[in-house]
């Protein structure tokens, strides 16, 4: 697979060690329209084809494949040119900025016949994957509760760098530079850490966002800080189990944690995971009776770059796909809809329809959703 990078910063360095790691995966181009960036990016990885506009790659078109690593705002149309011209694409998460620039995404992927995929990175924590699997086996039994929760705490410390001082941070703070906050940075992670793992689609929500003051004027420079930093969901799952979701950037002694707890009728399990690690736990059995808890052993599992690897060269389509992204950008919109109406809302419903949103909120369609 001769693979072109679109993005050359912090998280592409990521994404192309894993690919160049993986036997038949050249990369052959990269893009970007800062210079300097895109010089270093590609000295380092001795990529020779550098372009600062995407519109040159695709006329050069010596690729099959692209890793869209772009900011939020730019997936939409980087996307769309990479699939009107015939290219695989693996895009970071969100898919897009809001739900109907996804969908038009999925449905021109679908028609195109394209393999799709989003790099919602936390399939690749194998306790997840052996969750999933617990509970669809029926280890549980029927789900009735389920808390997941991602908890990070870049705004009390500096470890990943000073957001007061660092674009790369500022802009998720910014609704006016393209970010919908926690909720649209990593609640899409734990929205789908949730409903995967517990095996099981949304079906209500109701959401409360919060955006704390963070400096004088609530603005840094040119960055207007109005984006949420924290959130609180309240979801029905379809199956009829009750869930809580929560995430904040203000969670001081855990870095980047993601922890799912999925209660059954014949026991539960959790899932932990850590920059320097993940685990799964179980109380299940003859433990229900004395609130034990082992650890439960879990094999390793492919990536999310392993597996769109494998559906270039195979030409079968597999998950995360646009689609999927596209229906948690779905349940991501009208979570900001229930935070301003301070109601919830079906997620599940019949019927298409629009919900009349507060003098200036403007409407949003809702439609059904499947996680």
């Amino acid at each position: 697979m001769r693979l072109l990078v679109l993005g050359t910063g912090s998280m592409a360095k990521s994404q192309v060690s894993h690919f160049k790691s993986i036997d038949g995966v050249e990369v052959v181009g990269a893009v970007d329209t800062d210079p300097a960036r895109l010089a270093e990016f590609a000295d380092h990885f001795n990529i020779e084809k550098r372009f600062l506009a995407l519109e040159e790659a695709i006329a050069w078109g010596d690729f099959d494949a692209a890793t869209n690593v772009t900011p939020d705002r730019i997936h939409h149309p980087t996307t769309m040119a990479l699939i009107a011209a015939g290219k695989h694409v693996f895009c970071e998460k969100p898919l897009a900025e809001n739900y109907a620039d996804a969908l038009e995404m999925t449905t021109a992927a679908e028609t195109a016949g394209v393999i799709n995929m989003v790099n919602l990175t936390y399939r690749n924590v194998a306790p997840l994957q052996r969750a999933r699997e617990m509970v669809l086996a029926g280890e549980l039994g029927t789900i009735k509760h389920v808390e997941a929760s991602y908890l990070q705490s870049w705004l009390v410390s500096r470890a990943w760098g000073d957001w007061r001082t660092e674009s790369r941070w500022l802009w998720r703070l910014s609704t006016g530079h393209g970010s919908n906050g926690v909720l649209g940075d990593v609640g899409i992670h734990i929205l789908d850490f949730a409903a995967y793992g517990a095996a099981t689609d949304i079906d209500h929500v109701f959401a409360r966002l919060k955006t704390f003051n963070k400096a004088p004027g609530g603005q840094i420079g040119e960055y207007l800080l109005d984006a949420n930093d924290s959130f609180t969901m309240s979801v029905d799952f379809a199956n009829g189990a009750l869930g809580v979701i929560h995430a904040t950037r203000w969670a001081t002694g855990h870095l980047n944690e993601l922890k799912l707890r999925i209660y059954g009728e014949r026991g539960s399990l959790e899932v932990i995971h850590r920059p320097n690690g993940s685990q799964l736990r179980g109380c299940l059995g003859e433990n229900i009776e004395t609130a034990s808890w082992a650890d439960i052993e879990v094999a390793p599992v492919p990536t999310n770059y392993q597996r769109f690897v494998e559906a270039v060269a195979t030409g079968k389509q597999l998950d995360p796909n646009f689609r999927h992204a596209a229906n948690l950008q779905k349940v991501i919109d009208l979570a900001i809809v229930s935070e301003k109406e301070r109601r919830e809302l079906n997620l599940l419903s019949e019927e298409v329809g629009m919900t009349p949103g507060p003098e200036g909120a403007g409407n949003v369609e809702v439609l059904p959703i499947a996680v």
